[in-house]
């Protein structure tokens, strides 16, 4: 399956979509190179022509990022955003004995993977400043994350809402300290010269 057909189906059939997943073949280094740094691109792309190219504006200043700068946090975001996959993958693999799911480092990286889909699709709003209050849809990734988790990590119905929300929450520190450090590549005052 190409990667717009997947996306297309994670996005629109995900319980479907992550049986498949959950049956399919692939390697940590397959799932990086095919889909996570594709897809990681996007949002890092976007929030580079949207911040230095094209700018942003309120209360009738406008204001753009120096191209240098916006690069360097273009790239410390992408390169974050692969290793945050990576993390996310260990700490969901870690968490699932608690739950009464099953240890698979490679099902813990399919849902790392292929969950985030629709925050990376979504990222292509930081194009326009005015239009990246629209990311907010990429919050339907917490849903992929709670269809999929159950079923690539085994973990019993009951248990499943639970494990979800502890792996939101470990997610959610794990974006906030990925953010700080993404931060520290835009130089000067709240990333503005």
């Amino acid at each position: 399956m190409n990667l717009v057909e997947r996306a297309k189906a994670i996005i629109l059939t995900p319980a479907a979509e992550w049986d498949k997943i959950a049956g399919e073949t692939h390697t940590v280094q397959g799932l990086y190179t095919n889909w996570v740094m594709i897809l990681a691109a996007i949002p890092a792309i976007a929030g580079f022509i949207g911040l230095s190219i094209v700018g942003g504006g309120m209360f009738g200043m406008s204001f753009r990022v120096g191209i240098m700068a916006g690069l360097s946090h273009a790239i410390a975001t992408y390169l974050l955003s692969l290793g945050s996959v990576y993390v996310f993958a260990l700490i969901i693999d870690a968490l699932a004995p608690s739950f009464g799911g099953e240890k698979n480092f490679l099902q813990a990286f399919k849902v790392a993977a292929f969950a985030p889909t629709a925050s990376w699709l979504a990222g292509i709003f930081s194009i326009l400043p005015a239009l990246s209050i629209l990311g907010i849809l990429g919050l339907y990734s917490l849903y992929l994350l709670y269809v999929g988790l159950p079923r690539l990590m085994k973990a019993p119905p009951e248990k499943a809402m639970v494990y979800t929300v502890v792996v939101i929450i470990a997610g959610i520190v794990l974006s906030v300290v990925v953010g700080m450090v993404a931060a520290f590549a835009l130089p000067g005052r709240m990333g503005m010269f």
